[in-house]
């Protein structure tokens, strides 16, 4: 199948295409589509174009349910995502959540750098620029500008994370009994491979926000 990349009107053809490939090789694959949906995995990732999740992980419609915003961020004053987090748990049962960032991250870059007009990117990167300042000696030390924005983008996925284990939607998982995994990833664009990161799980528990036998 040759897709073609050219202008609006591609998009469409490229639909056509991608529709009778499908049903080439499998005629019963939109039915079984049609089905009520049960993904796996939640992921709460970065708008960046550059990240499309279904490729990278070559994982099909259907397994995956995704919010995406600038610079993956946990914003307990984002409905949408606390929506999206609520059906994730509550309805569709998920048992894994992923928050993926990504390398050379421009909200992540926005945050230390300011911006010269877009306040409202600014403003909704705040909590990186708070983050930045925190370790900023720690991140000063690398010596080298993408290095540690790179490393800022790390350390953003853990924070985001950890506010992900603070609301109260988990919270009452975790009251409940359900089993979650939690799991922070960093897509790197330069290899295109993804770098599982360790999280400080018992740090999580000495402030509560694990049960003990995680």
């Amino acid at each position: 199948m040759i897709i073609q990349r050219n202008d609006y009107s591609d998009l469409l053809k490229n639909n056509q295409l991608w529709a009778a490939e499908k049903l080439k090789t499998d005629p019963e694959y939109f039915d079984e589509l049609a089905k009520p949906q049960k993904p796996r995995f939640l992921f709460i990732g970065c708008s960046d174009s550059r990240i499309p999740l279904d490729l990278i992980t070559e994982s099909e419609p259907g397994e995956i349910f995704v919010h995406r915003n600038i610079a993956n961020q946990v914003n307990f004053t984002d409905l949408n995502l606390l929506s999206i987090i609520e059906y994730a748990i509550e309805i569709l049962n998920i048992g894994d959540i992923i928050v993926l960032g990504h390398y050379k991250c421009g909200g992540v870059k926005a945050a230390v750098d300011g911006l010269d007009t877009e306040d409202i990117v600014e403003n909704w990167v705040s909590p990186i620029s708070d983050l930045y300042h925190f370790h900023r000696k720690e991140l000063e030390e690398l010596g080298d500008k993408t290095k540690m924005l790179d490393r800022l983008s790390e350390m953003n996925v853990i924070a985001q994370l950890k506010n992900l284990l603070r609301t109260p939607i988990i919270q009452r998982a975790f009251r409940s009994k359900k089993i979650i995994n939690f799991h922070g990833w960093i897509f790197d664009i330069n290899t295109g491979l993804i770098k599982d990161l360790p999280l400080p799980l018992q740090e999580w528990k000495d402030y509560d926000l694990l049960p003990d036998d995680y």
